[in-house]
């Protein structure tokens, strides 16, 4: 095997990217202790203890999808909330970190809002790049979704002392290239932060992944490191994304980076596959490579804890 199979040159090692799909299948507690990430497999997604605050991740449901990597992209959505709805405590709110929809159709659109809104939760969207295929740039999305935000769609909230940062990189995305936030984005986020204390907690959520993980298939954000470099100053940075459909994470001083699983199918690892497609599995195993994710912040300490709980277990 060549040396660009076994190690990317973005550090990403194919053999670490293809583990990460193996523990998908049974859920992801990850800690770290020393800048070092552990993790822990589990069953199911814990619930929260204490004081804890507590919010859901949830990606790429891909509404309208009907191929043979899941014929029905609407009816594992509709899974993913039913395991939402039946979480032993009620989540704070939920985040949707984009590709909604699979053709920014609107009545994928009205499906997704109706399933997606029985769970009764709150939820704050980012768009992904198949939210973003009407002839006026993401016209559909900003109609149900932009009210309250500024440009594309970003936009910041505060929750129990953390503040949450949703942004747009998915927008002039040539074929096969990597995502983008633009000069106007960055120049809001400066902004943003600017009279924030360092102590405050940051969650940043956006669909592509704000580190490269694979500049040839698009895994990654031209202009990630001037968005990073804003929030250095900050002793706790969580950042999720979705787009690539799978589990990685990765630490880097204070920031820890974690992409989630899909609602809809899974693509392969990096380096696995001549593109990144929908990936077919056995049809007994798609559920344990599709799930939700859970987030709990406690106060007074740095590392919010992430559970990675999947549809059903292999």
């Amino acid at each position: 095997m060549s040396d660009y199979d076994d190690h990317h040159e973005d550090g990403v090692s194919r053999r670490h990217a293809l583990e990460c799909m193996l523990w998908a299948g049974t859920g992801v507690l990850w800690t770290v202790s020393g800048g070092i990430p552990r993790s822990s497999l589990i069953g199911s997604a814990q619930a929260a203890e204490g004081s804890g605050f507590t919010f859901l991740q949830i990606s790429d449901s891909h509404v309208g999808f009907d191929k043979k990597a899941n014929p029905n992209a609407l009816g594992t959505l509709q899974e993913a909330i039913a395991k939402v709805k039946a979480l032993p405590n009620k989540p704070s709110f939920m985040l949707h970190t984009g590709d909604i929809t699979h053709l920014s159709k609107p009545k994928e659109f009205d499906d997704a809002a109706q399933v997606i809104g029985s769970s009764g939760l709150d939820t704050h969207y980012v768009p992904g790049e198949h939210d973003n295929l009407d002839d006026v740039p993401l016209k559909s999305y900003l109609e149900r979704y932009g009210k309250g935000t500024k440009g594309t769609g970003w936009y910041s909230f505060n929750q129990n002392g953390v503040h949450f940062i949703g942004l747009n990189n998915v927008m002039n995305i040539e074929a096969g290239g990597m995502g983008k936030l633009g000069p106007e984005q960055l120049a809001w986020l400066a902004d943003d932060v600017k009279g924030l204390s360092a102590s405050t907690p940051i969650v940043v959520f956006a669909h592509i992944p704000l580190w490269t993980i694979s500049k040839e298939w698009g895994w990654g954000t031209e202009d990630s490191e001037n968005a990073l470099s804003m929030l250095k100053r900050f002793g706790s940075v969580t950042v999720l994304n979705g787009h690539i459909h799978q589990l990685m994470q990765k630490v880097e001083g204070s920031v820890n980076f974690h992409t989630a699983r899909s609602t809809a199918f899974p693509q392969p690892a990096p380096g696995s596959a001549p593109a990144p497609t929908p990936l077919v599995v056995p049809a007994e195993k798609l559920r344990s490579v599709l799930g939700i994710r859970t987030v709990i912040y406690t106060q007074g300490k740095e590392l919010l804890a992430v559970t990675d709980q999947p549809l059903a277990t292999a």
